[in-house]
């Protein structure tokens, strides 16, 4: 073997043998988008999700005639009967699951089952009927799990004041309100973001008070 082939096995041999940096999985993320009866949630998981969503929508029939108020939202002709489901990344280490809620009274036994393992949810709001986002709130709340409160703008609506949407939902500081546009990606990202930083908030308040008591 002459002098020439024994380098090229040499550096053949190094590259082998080199360690190759190992690419650590994304941290996954679980958020809830709830919110009552056609106030937007399918319309938001969708504009969010990097994949095609999975959504369950079924043809509304004459039976939910009296049941499902449609007065301020006359086009819908669908609504969602178990749930929606979109993925979105973040940046390379953090991945969020979304999970779209049933917004009717008659499925709600499914919200159970959709928070397991949730850190946290975004509830969406339609000013025009304010009080059919109180059940979630509730369910939150009683629950303890972080939330969020996004006031969907729809078209022709005028810019809330969000200190009086604060005082109307009977909601602390401590809870973010923020205003979006369901339709657009860029808008609906700083309501998931306010909730990202509302659980990295409680995160480092956890560790604050566990470093005190053990100090």
């Amino acid at each position: 073997m002459s002098p020439s082939e024994r380098r090229n096995v040499a550096v053949a041999a190094k590259t082998e043998t080199r360690p190759t940096a190992v690419k650590t999985a994304p941290m996954s993320v679980k958020i809830v988008i709830a919110g009552g009866f056609g106030v937007g949630k399918t319309t938001m998981v969708g504009t969010l999700s990097d994949i095609p969503p999975l959504t369950t929508e079924a043809a509304m029939t004459t039976a939910s005639v009296g049941i499902d108020d449609t007065s301020k939202v006359s086009s819908k002709t669908t609504t969602t009967v178990a749930m929606d489901f979109g993925r979105i990344a973040i940046d390379e280490d953090m991945v969020l699951f979304l999970f779209g809620t049933p917004g009717q009274d008659r499925f709600g036994f499914m919200w159970d089952d959709l928070i397991v393992g949730a850190l946290g949810a975004v509830v969406l709001v339609d000013l025009r009927r304010i009080d059919d986002c109180f059940p979630a709130i509730d369910y939150f709340e009683s629950r303890q799990i972080p939330f969020v409160v996004a006031i969907n703008r729809f078209e022709g609506s005028d810019s809330p004041d969000v200190s009086e949407v604060r005082e109307a939902l009977d909601l602390d500081a401590e809870h973010p309100i923020v205003l979006c546009d369901a339709r657009y990606k860029e808008s609906v990202k700083g309501a998931v973001l306010a909730l990202i930083e509302l659980l990295m908030s409680k995160s480092r308040r956890r560790q604050s008070d566990s470093r005190r008591l053990l100090g």
